[in-house]
């Protein structure tokens, strides 16, 4: 495995460095858990149509998703740091924007260059990571990743809430966009004091090597893949996009290998997928994320829809879970080192665990056994999960890659979660209601929680499998250094 090398001139100053990216971290991912509450305000604000506020939504989810890794790549090639402060820019100047729209065409422009700003930083964030931690103080580092993320997604709904609630429903979901600026002020600030120098890396004996056409061909089977599970339930025909896309990435794979073949440095080196780590955790990761970001957009619907609870009490409802996101998160952080899949696996298990007790307070609520206010327990059984699932298979899955394909293959991952997400929302939402239209919203939480309880068993069988793989490598290969078991 190729190390990451500790500059001379950063030193002990990574943790500063790290500092940063969560900062900006956290930006973003409050930016996406705080719109989610605005919805109806935006709606009744800006006279938005359903497609449009649909778009709110998915238009940053797409521009986000088809960057990723082309940004990953040019962050390897000319330098972290630049496109990292770029990419924070451009989150905040869209936040501007997007707080001051007059209409939802604006809106949903401004999101499209919120969701470019964000798809740059992130994969930015984990090179720098991966070059400037490693063995234990990388596994920490991303235990603190993972807590940033359990408290962006446990202060975006509440902040939201509260900021509406203060500032009024009409005009209140302006605020929720202009909290990011002063966020983004800093952590460029900071960033152009504490990053190492020089944040841009000049060197034109790689120009020829960004692949355009592999970036562009990738960016379009992204896009081609994502639209119609974004955009199906207004357009139908978006369907057609879907074998366009599978093409696309079969063009894009073959274009890389010739790329290859021709002594070229391609976006994508692919012979990362013959790493078993990175393919086991990438894959792993992806189907994790199809199924348990559908659990929070379900108890939403319950809670509200269902119950007549209000936007602010089902964010609250899912307040603990992400709370102890954080905790396990470090913990994971901590133990992946000496224990690697194995945390992973331990997490798994916690969100089952979660699920199944949930899938009995549905139910029992339905007969007033017992209070719906049961699953703020519940669901903490997958938040605790989540921490132990997240930052532990970044560790893991990233370890052998090799520095220079650090932004692009954290980029590949990332795509994968984004790809995961959408198709999972799309499925496991449409299977829910249309039981919800045959039966009641108690068998429709139920089917939605046992279709993610099976895709997160299918997760953890390949969990189980790459733990196998590493247990036949050791005894082959003899004991491996720490941070690679």
């Amino acid at each position: 495995m190729e190390r990451g090398v500790e500059d001379a001139s950063i030193g002990r100053d990574r943790w500063k460095l790290l500092v940063v990216l969560l900062v900006a971290i956290f930006m973003s991912l409050v930016g996406v858990s705080i719109v989610n509450v605005a919805l109806p305000s935006i709606q009744q604000g800006l006279g938005a149509s359903n497609a449009e506020i649909q778009w709110v939504l998915s238009g940053y989810a797409l521009t986000f998703g088809v960057i990723l890794v082309t940004a990953g790549r040019v962050g390897d090639l000319y330098g972290r740091g630049a496109l990292f402060i770029v990419g924070v820019a451009i989150f905040t100047l869209a936040s501007v924007g997007s707080g001051l729209a007059p209409d939802p065409l604006t809106l949903n422009i401004a999101r499209l260059a919120q969701g470019v700003g964000s798809g740059l930083m992130n994969p930015q964030a984990i090179g720098m990571i991966q070059h400037y931690f490693h063995g234990p103080a990388r596994a920490r580092a991303y235990g603190l990743f993972g807590s940033t993320v359990g408290i962006s997604v446990a202060a975006g709904p509440i902040f939201g809430g509260l900021l509406i609630a203060a500032t009024g429903f009409e005009v209140g979901w302006r605020w929720t966009f202009f909290v990011n600026v002063p966020v983004g002020v800093v952590a460029i600030f900071l960033g152009c004091i504490w990053f190492p120098r020089p944040l841009l890396t000049r060197n034109t004996s790689q120009t020829r090597d960004l692949d355009p056409v592999g970036s562009l061909l990738l960016g379009l089977a992204v896009l081609a893949v994502l639209l119609p599970f974004v955009e199906s339930r207004e357009n139908a025909w978006s369907w057609l996009l879907l074998p366009i896309g599978v093409a696309l990435t079969w063009g894009w794979v073959a274009w890389e290998r010739r790329h290859v073949r021709r002594g070229r440095s391609p976006m994508v080196d692919l012979a990362i997928f013959r790493t078993k780590s990175f393919a086991n955790g990438t894959l792993l990761i992806t189907l994790y994320f199809f199924g348990v970001t559908s659990v929070w957009v379900l108890v939403a619907l319950y809670m509200q829809d269902g119950l007549g609870h209000t936007a602010l009490a089902s964010g609250l409802v899912g307040l603990p879970g992400a709370l102890l996101t954080v905790v396990t998160a470090n913990w994971a952080g901590r133990r992946v080192v000496r224990s690697g899949r194995r945390v992973v696996i331990v997490g798994m298990l916690s969100v089952l665990a979660g699920l199944a007790s949930s899938i009995l307070v549905v139910q029992l609520q339905a007969t007033s056994a017992v209070s719906e206010w049961w699953l703020l327990l519940t669901l903490a059984f997958i938040g605790g999960g989540q921490g132990s699932v997240i930052s532990p298979n970044q560790t893991l899955t990233l370890e052998e890659v090799p520095l220079r394909y650090a932004g692009s293959s954290g980029g590949v991952m990332q795509t994968g979660q984004r790809i995961g997400t959408s198709i999972g929302i799309s499925i496991i939402t449409s299977l829910a209601f249309i039981v919800l239209a045959r039966s009641n919203w108690t068998t429709a939480m139920t089917v939605g929680f046992i279709a993610i309880a099976v895709v997160v068993l299918v997760a953890m069988g390949i969990a189980v499998y790459d733990l196998r793989i590493r247990k036949q490598n050791e005894r082959r290969h003899g004991a491996w250094m720490p941070w690679r078991r």
